[in-house]
């Protein structure tokens, strides 16, 4: 091709984009701000991973700090009190996936047999408000109902004649509560997907059903959870990614000077060796850590899902 047809060909390509982007500019706009939230929140704070790679000293700077090269990884696994911490972390996040996946799943189910229209409305809307609560609140809420002298203590002793259960300090209530506390706050919330996934079974399906004698569970396990497998799925999938994140805030304000030792979990260990520790360049390598593991178990599970049908995530 001449070279003053490929230059007036680049200059058509040119013009066409910036036609284009002219036409869609609202659009574009409207899209700018979590464009800008992904550069300044995901992006730019990537380049902080070089501190997993050198033994970083404040008074000389990220640059001039010796490089180690993977020697803060061998850590991770050298450390007896990190493979403690990453058990506490796998421990807890099968727990929520085996108790607190499941429950908007079945909560949308329920939801979904409900006719009367305002009772189903109203009660929603009562379930989804704990999910607008900060997890101060949530917590806050937790301990007066469980400390030594909270109502649960109270009604126990009263009703029962029983001594105060350590809720809050006996180390072997503690994840049992993280749990309970995330199927309360969020299992509402969470049945937004599932509900609208519901909304898009063919009602022909049912009708077709009870003509062939088929029972309401019948027609869940026949019709309805087929009809949301995939989202299922998918969802299942997005809640593997994060399996070492077990929600820093929640667990930090658990934590007490009782169960402290035996509870900590990833996320609060990176904050005490890179914040309160000044261990900055191992408190980078767990946390990225996480993050290739969560990325090797959602291409993984992704995978899986395509190899049993299922259309995955990508």
């Amino acid at each position: 091709m001449p070279s003053g047809t490929r230059a007036s060909s680049a200059r058509s390509g040119t013009q066409r984009i910036r036609v284009r982007i002219w036409k869609d500019r609202y659009l574009l706009l409207l899209g700018l701000p979590g464009l800008v939230y992904f550069l300044v929140y995901k992006y730019a704070p990537m380049f902080g991973l070089y501190l997993a790679f050198i033994d970083f000293n404040p008074f000389q700077g990220i640059l001039k700090s010796e490089w180690v090269g993977l020697d803060q990884f061998k850590r991770i696994f050298e450390d007896t009190e990190v493979i403690r911490v990453l058990w506490n972390t796998l421990y807890l996040s099968f727990l929520q996936i085996v108790f607190a996946f499941p429950a908007p799943i079945l909560f949308a189910l329920m939801l979904n047999e409900v006719r009367n229209q305002l009772y189903k409305r109203l009660v929603q809307s009562i379930v989804y408000l704990p999910h607008f609560l900060s997890w101060v609140v949530v917590v806050g809420i937790w301990i007066m109902f469980f400390r030594g002298e909270g109502l649960v203590n109270v009604f126990l002793r009263e009703t029962f004649g029983w001594e105060a259960i350590p809720f809050m300090t006996d180390p072997s209530f503690f994840k049992p509560m993280v749990v309970t506390q995330v199927i309360w706050k969020e299992a509402g919330w969470g049945t937004i997907i599932f509900l609208a996934a519901l909304a898009g079974v063919n009602p022909n399906l049912y009708e077709a059903a009870v003509i062939d004698g088929a029972s309401r569970m019948r027609q869940i396990w026949h019709i309805t959870l087929p009809a949301i497998r995939s989202t299922i799925v998918i969802m299942l999938i997005l809640r593997l990614g994060t399996v070492l994140d077990s929600g820093f805030e929640q667990v930090f304000l658990m934590l007490n000077p009782f169960n402290e030792d035996t509870q900590n979990v990833l996320d609060t260990y990176v904050f005490y060796k890179g914040i309160q520790q000044s261990d900055y360049s191992f408190a980078t390598a767990v946390g990225m850590f996480k993050g290739v593991v969560g990325l090797v178990l959602v291409m993984a599970a992704n995978q899986v899902a395509k190899r049993f049908g299922e259309q995955g995530v990508y």
